[in-house]
């Protein structure tokens, strides 16, 4: 079979970084600053593993998978290099490697954060990958770094060159993380690149920093996620795990109970309900989503600070269109999806700030 990147030298992913007066750097040290994941036991995580052993075997898992995980930095360079060394867990075939276990970089100009570049590890290739992009302008650049959706990621190294300044980036607006907590959906299942979730989107619109708690079929309401994720500094919460939840009557179950873990410990934390963002729903999916609603209900009746919204409205910009498989978002279901999730954060946004 003929290799199509030879015949278009644009499908070339391997990046084969042969410049001699790249300065590479660790982005464990300052002055980078890391969000969304922390390095522990020789690799980087969404979660504490004692912990995640504590709430389940997918948990443990996949916590180790870099959702939503982000470098931040500016730097004067002309250029921008980056070296990974991750594994894989497992090539989905209706998921591109580019999201899985891609990086992707943006600046930040004026209020925009802008999409610049995709760091793609390759079919031929393990263990890591490897890449470069050229500024077309000069000057101090505003940069973030999305970790891949479904790689592990043992080390980060960005490259610059000799001699260019490299400094801290600004604090978000919204400090203290939005925290998600759901199924696969929510893990960035299936997005193209990371920053295509549809927490990037909002994190991009609103300079909010957030926790990705998204786990591939293992969000199943346990009290020991609650507890953890109750235990979390944040300045909102987004509850969405009814995919997961085995049955009608788990979720009944584990649904107001896990929440009012949360509410406890945060009495006036925003927090916003959504069922799964599904256009066509059986008789039971409508019934989970009933559920969902009847916990929001009673929170709103006791006066809690609550937003809904139901999982067909997540669709609602291109319906069935949006999936990859039916389930899974393509990024345009993950734009419909953050649409309307602005509606509910613009209502108490501002005063997060």
């Amino acid at each position: 079979m003929n290799n199509i990147s030879k015949i278009d030298r644009n499908f070339d992913l391997t990046g084969e970084l042969t410049r001699a007066d790249i300065a590479f750097y660790d982005i464990k040290s300052e002055p980078f600053s890391l969000h969304g994941v922390f390095f522990e036991n020789g690799q980087y995580v969404r979660m504490p593993d004692c912990v995640a052993r504590s709430v389940s075997d997918g948990v443990h898992i996949l916590s180790k998978h870099t959702a939503g995980g982000r470098v931040r930095f500016i730097t004067d360079s002309p250029y921008i290099a980056v070296k990974a060394i991750q594994h894989e867990e497992g090539r989905f075939s209706h998921m591109a490697f580019s999201g899985q276990g891609g990086f992707d970089l943006y600046e930040r100009r004026g209020k925009e954060e802008v999409y610049l570049k995709s760091y793609i590890p390759t079919s031929e290739k393990a263990g890591g990958l490897q890449g470069i992009y050229d500024f077309s302008n000069q000057g101090e650049h505003i940069l973030t770094i999305n970790f891949p959706l479904y790689y592990n990621v043992e080390d980060l190294f960005v490259g610059i060159k000799e001699g260019c300044a490299l400094k801290k980036a600004p604090d978000y607006s919204v400090k203290a993380p939005i925290v998600y907590y759901g199924s696969s959906i929510t893990q960035g299942g299936c997005a193209s690149r990371p920053g295509n979730s549809y927490q990037g989107f909002l994190s991009r619109l609103y300079d909010a920093d957030y926790i990705n708690l998204g786990f591939s079929g293992s969000a199943k309401g346990e009290d020991a996620m609650a507890e953890y994720i109750a235990g979390l500094n944040m300045s909102a919460f987004v509850y969405d795990y009814d995919y997961n939840a085995p049955s009608v009557d788990h979720l009944m179950k584990t649904h107001e109970r896990f929440y009012k873990i949360i509410r406890e410990k945060h009495p006036r934390l925003p927090i916003v309900f959504a069922s799964r963002p599904s256009i066509f729903l059986t008789e039971q999916e409508k019934r989970r989503s009933d559920i969902v609603y009847q916990t929001y209900k009673s929170a709103l009746e006791r006066g809690e600070n609550v937003y809904h919204i139901y999982g067909s409205e997540l669709m609602e910009l291109c319906g069935n269109e949006g999936t990859v498989d039916g389930c899974h978002p393509t990024d345009l279901g993950f734009f419909s999806m953050a649409k309307r999730f602005l509606k509910e954060f613009d209502k108490f946004i501002d005063k997060l700030r």
